[in-house]
């Protein structure tokens, strides 16, 4: 029956307060023991010499130039031309007296400094901190404070930002570094606060190749990663080397046995943000292998043109960015005519039918691929043959798509911050796992522990329960947070807050989130976070935050519609007036409603989980008013203070049209 995992240790039943806990399972490409980090590695530094060394002239880093306001070609810089500079980097580093176990923060975009200041860290044992690029000022002076950051690498156009709140950050911060220029009055502003400023260009003047690296170890803090909280102040995640190089090596050796390791010849597409884990360990990945990493432009606007003039063999995304190119290119099917419409669906059934028997990506229907399928593998520049899906589970029905039309191998993965990134990963190839996170990674041993109050028994015939997690790829503790870290670690299992179920072939389905349950007046406990998933499945929705409470016996929500969706309505309904007005529109407003609850219908949601009312919202939730962390989950004590008169509103509405 379990295809793909091993029980290492049998289920433990209920006792003195602690609920009972299902069997622990290893992945079986780890079934005698989790992966070890050879001898020679201590450091992700080690990743980025043995590169250098084998492929000193191989392209690393990438980006295009700019002439006149219009982007070019990439231009590339070697791994040896990187290597040189990130050791005057990391001399200038030290020179500022910054020492091995200091803090170095680095705020910016995707970019090549970003990377040559985080291997100059590694390269002389100092931990560098993310500060993000997305979160605001606040959260910045926060995160430099509460990490005693003492350098700072940041991108031109965050220079700003940064001396706005420098006043509040000098006890520790003496030294910025931009990644491109800085003006004379940035730089005497930052003077009269005690901080020496430096462009990218004299900073590097100021080190030289020859000063000596420091002894590493893997018990070392590679980095401490500030998550975006969903709630009060962000955490510090503590990751060492160790742990860091793990979930590499990890990455690795899985691709070995299912599918196929990164090479010098692979080119990583770099958009999703360094400042989370997960872009962190792919570009890591890549140093690695000795691959090559080409950076968007930072503008949404050209990330396709980007994509495409690259030409990447492996792409990453979040469910939101697939979600994007699923609606565009069913957009684009639904507007060429029947007839191409209809090849399209017999291509794509055809391809879905080989694939649910077991072929594999290229044996699934070549002529096929080539007829139908390769204009939306050019969209990608015509090269991916690796696709990975994070940070949020990605809904089956587009992951399906991908995986019919993408023409290449889809793996989606689950992780967190404190797992060091992904600790679960659908294996290549094997399409029963559609709809799943897959088996544990090599480093990682899990089991599910019932929660009771939310009906969920780990050890049912269909275990259900808090997925929880132990291994060499886990964080050391959140950074001056002992009480949170005790809160999360018990008897060395990381609570992971999400809700899982295993399936029969030993994968891991996520479910639901232990804390976003909330129970209605007549005694239902509603969980909102899979309640969401379905109603977004409505084509007329962009965002949807539903909202309940005890007091209270049924459900509302705030919804962000389609623009189009809207616009379309309108026009067949002789309504005028602009977006705003038509979302405030009492019939356009009923109409949303009766598509969002005909889809729960379809879905099989329960009467309570229906909604009684929606307000439409013209403005999608956004950072700017802190609704949504960076990663766009959605904040909701927040959307609740946001949105309290709204949701009172709601609720008199619809218990006036009940009475």
């Amino acid at each position: 029956m379990w295809d793909y995992t091993v029980k290492v240790e049998e289920e433990r039943a209920a006792d003195n307060g602690k609920p009972s806990a299902g069997p622990v399972y290893r992945c079986i490409y780890a079934k005698d023991a989790l992966m070890e980090i050879p001898p020679r590695f201590q450091s992700p530094w080690d990743f980025f010499s043995e590169s250098v060394k084998r492929n000193p002239k191989n392209p690393m880093l990438g980006r295009r130039q700019i002439t006149e306001g219009k982007a070019g070609p990439y231009a590339w810089l070697t791994y040896h031309e990187v290597y040189d500079t990130t050791l005057k980097i990391g001399s200038a580093i030290r020179s500022r007296g910054v020492n091995p176990g200091d803090r170095c923060g680095i705020y910016g975009a995707n970019c090549p400094e970003w990377i040559i200041a985080m291997e100059a860290c590694n390269g002389h044992a100092v931990t560098y901190v993310p500060l993000y690029d997305t979160l605001g000022a606040n959260a910045v002076e926060y995160i430099i404070n509460h990490a005693e950051v003492s350098i700072a690498f940041v991108q031109e156009s965050k220079l700003p930002a940064i001396l706005t709140c420098l006043s509040k950050c000098t006890s520790h911060l003496k030294t910025i570094v931009s990644f491109g220029k800085i003006s004379d009055k940035q730089k005497e502003a930052a003077e009269e606060l005690g901080v020496a400023c430096f462009s990218w260009a004299e900073f590097a003047s100021m080190g030289n190749l020859d000063s000596d690296l420091p002894p590493k170890q893997k018990t070392n803090t590679c980095t401490i990663m500030y998550t975006s909280g969903t709630t009060g102040e962000p955490k510090g995640v503590i990751l060492n080397n160790g742990a860091f190089m793990a979930e590499v090596l990890s990455m690795d050796q899985l691709l070995l046995e299912t599918d196929k390791q990164g090479t010098e010849e692979d080119v990583y597409f770099s958009f999703l943000p360094l400042a989370h884990i997960f872009d962190q360990i792919i570009e890591t990945y890549c140093v690695y292998r000795g691959s090559s990493i080409g950076f968007w432009q930072g503008d949404i606007r050209y990330l396709i043109e980007d994509l495409v003039v690259l030409k990447p063999t492996i792409f990453c995304g979040v469910p939101r960015v697939y979600d994007r190119i699923y609606t565009g290119i069913m957009d684009k099917v639904s507007a060429g005519g029947s007839l191409r419409k209809a090849l399209f669906q017999y291509a794509y059934n055809y391809k879905l039918r080989n694939l649910e028997k077991g072929l594999k990506q290229e044996e699934a229907s070549p002529l096929l691929d080539k007829l139908v399928f390769d204009k939306i593998k050019q969209g990608f520049g015509g090269r991916v043959r690796l696709m990975l899906s994070g940070a949020a589970p990605l809904p089956k029905h587009i992951e399906e798509f991908l995986r019919v039309t993408c023409c290449c191998v889809l793996s989606q993965g689950y992780g967190l911050t404190e797992s060091c990134g992904g600790c679960f990963t659908s294996i290549a190839n094997v399409f029963p796992m559609i709809g799943t996170v897959g088996v544990p990674m090599t480093t990682i041993e899990a089991r599910l522990e019932s929660v009771p109050e939310m009906g969920y028994d780990a050890l049912s015939r269909v275990p259900r329960g808090e997925i929880c997690l132990r291994g060499t790829t886990l964080f050391s503790g959140y950074h001056k947070r002992q009480e949170l870290t005790e809160d999360v670690v018990v008897d060395g299992w990381f609570h992971t807050g999400d809700i899982g179920e295993w399936q029969p072939n030993g994968a891991m389905k996520i479910i639901d989130r232990k804390k976003n349950i909330f129970k209605l007046s007549q005694g239902e406990y509603v969980a909102v976070e899979s309640i969401e998933s379905t109603y977004t499945r409505c084509s007329l929705v962009t965002s949807i935050w539903v909202y309940g409470n005890s007091f209270e016996s049924f459900l509302v929500a705030v919804v962000v519609p389609e623009r189009k969706a809207l616009e379309d309505w309108a026009a067949n309904n002789e309504v005028k007036g602009d977006f705003k007005s038509l979302c405030s529109n009492l019939k356009a407003r009923k109409y949303f409603l009766d598509e969002l609850n005909g889809t729960a219908k379809r879905y099989n949601l329960r009467g309570f989980e229906m909604l009684k009312a929606v307000h439409l919202e013209p403005i999608p939730f956004d950072i700017d008013r802190d609704l949504i962390t960076p990663t766009f989950k959605l904040k909701r004590p927040q959307l609740l203070n946001y949105y309290k008169d709204c949701i009172d509103k709601l609720y008199r509405e619809a218990k006036g049209t009940k009475a």
